[in-house]
């Protein structure tokens, strides 16, 4: 006489021991595909509006540059006159050299004549202030340069 169990409708428990090992795969694979901002704004830049617009492809090879008014909370600081931005820090025009060979050092050699510095200018800043960083970029034999504009609305 054999003895068996009655067993009820109920199905075998799905295994949560993979479940940490998926879980920090999926961190792990977000980790490295975000690219987090690399400067903070502390210039106020409204760039102009423009019709005819290029997007720049490879962020990785583009050197921005700001140039516009200090946010409000820098006043006490910094004042109120125009003032460039390079990275996260305020700079003047004779540091622009320094920024754009520690951007060379990031980029393949074979890729260096391909590096374009794009220029993000506020409206109203007057365009001296402007020719000055771009002397300085010709200067540092930076001949690709980009203005950057919102596109109008038509």
């Amino acid at each position: 006489m054999a003895f068996t169990k009655k067993r009820g409708n109920t199905s075998p428990e799905v295994s949560t021991a993979s479940l940490p090992d998926i879980i920090f795969m999926l961190l792990f694979f977000f980790m490295v595909v975000t690219v987090l901002r690399d400067a903070e704004l502390k210039v106020k830049v409204n760039t102009p509006q423009a019709t005819e617009l290029t997007k720049l492809e490879e962020k990785s090879l583009v050197n921005y540059l700001y140039i516009g008014r200090p946010l409000e909370r820098y006043h006490s600081l910094y004042g109120t006159k125009p003032r460039l931005q390079l990275g996260d820090k305020f700079s003047s025009v004779k540091d622009i050299p320094l920024f754009l060979e520690k951007h060379k050092i990031k980029v393949p050699e074979n890729r260096h004549g391909q590096i374009t510095s794009s220029l993000r200018v506020d409206g109203e800043v007057t365009m001296g202030v402007v020719q000055d960083v771009k002397t300085e970029l010709r200067k540092s034999n930076q001949l690709k340069v980009n203005y950057s504009a919102k596109k109008r609305a038509d």
